[in-house]
Order: C-alpha cells, then structure tokens, then sequence
C-alpha cells in the first residue's frame, strides 16, 4: 500500500541563524524543507557547507521543526544524499520563486529522495508523539522530500518566494494570511532595510 505523506508536527517557528555579521536571528521558512537550504547550498553557497558527517545532520534535525527530534543512524553516504537533495531543493524553489522553470533533473531528485519510506509517527507509552521502526537518515530525507512535494504541488506554491534583500538568498513560503511577507526575517533583513530607509532619508533632509 502506497504511504501517505507524513503530517509534520507544529514545533518551534523557525530555526536560529548566524547572519555575515555575527548577529543571530530566527528564520522561519514556513515549511521543514526550507529549513534544509539554509545548511548550504550550489555554487557560491558551497562556502556556507556545514553538513559534513553524520553528526552534522543529526543536529540539523534537532534544530528542525521536526519534533521530538528522531534518534538517528546516519551514514556517511547519507549525508552526501542530503547535500545532493538540499542542492536540488534549492534551485527547485529559488526557480518557483522567481517564476523560472526547475531544472527536470533537480525534480527527479526531489522525486527520487521521496519515493523512500519517510519517518513514522507514533503514540509512545507516555502517549507523547514519538517515531517508529527504524529512523535512518534516508527515512529523513523521504521526509524532507515529501514535504517539498507538498509544497510545491500545494495551495501555498506561488507564494514561495526569495527575500526582498539584494544580499540574501533565503528562500520562504509566505503563509501570512495578507500574504505581503517581503524578508527572511524582520529582524534581519526587514530590520537592516529599515535602517538604510532612514540613513537615506536622513541624508536628503541634511
């Protein structure tokens, strides 16, 4: 019988990132499979690359929206399957932002990871949310997969958008019910457009 997507549980908004300057901010990219990019990326990003070993990823899922984190057995193989899917995302959903075509080998990608058996849920003894069977790192990226599946196939699809910043490559879903979100993050890039807005306008009033 064929799976069904996993429904993902409501965990924290967002995940902290280091911005260039050494502030932190949260990003909330709407949906777990944004979450994801952030680790790194293609070409220019590479420099940005933070999943490197198995631990690397497991501790990408505690940050997630995945919750209760999943007690992992990632192998090294799987972490290169990570990065190769997070690349695909990236482009996948940096195309749709932009209103470009995907590349049908990224698609293929996303596709691929998906058709894996994703993470399960189940009730613990406690009657807590908890994870069945085995939960590897191909299981996570099914899950990942699936879930970009439904956002790119789902009511919120053209409101997938890269932020307003000219130096930020964030990409996000605008979930917001006006849906007029323009940053990653107000704190961030909303704030920093803020502050140039009033530089500007300060230095034409002098």
């Amino acid at each position: 019988m064929e799976e069904s997507p996993l429904p993902l549980p409501a965990g924290p908004p967002g995940i902290v990132l280091r911005s260039y300057s050494g502030s932190t901010f949260r990003f909330d990219p709407g949906a777990l499979c944004l979450e994801l990019l952030p680790t790194g990326g293609p070409g220019e990003f590479q420099r940005f690359e933070v999943l490197h070993a198995p631990g690397d990823l497991t501790d990408w899922a505690a940050r997630s929206r995945l919750t209760p984190t999943p007690l992992l057995e990632v192998s090294d193989a799987e972490v290169a399957d990570a990065r190769r899917l997070r690349d695909a995302l990236f482009r996948v959903t940096t195309a749709r932002a932009h209103d470009a075509p995907a590349d049908p080998a990224d698609v293929a990608t996303v596709n691929a990871a998906a058709a894996h058996a994703p993470l399960v849920p189940a009730v613990g003894p406690d009657g807590e949310r908890s994870w069945a069977g085995t939960a590897d790192g191909t299981r996570l990226l099914a899950t990942v997969a699936r879930d970009a599946v439904e956002l790119l196939t789902g009511p919120f699809a053209h409101r997938i958008r890269a932020c307003s910043a000219g130096d930020c490559a964030l990409i996000y879903v605008d979930t917001s019910r006006p849906g007029r979100r323009r940053w990653c993050s107000m704190e961030h890039c909303g704030n920093r457009h803020k502050v140039r807005t009033l530089r500007a306008r300060r230095s034409e009033e002098g």
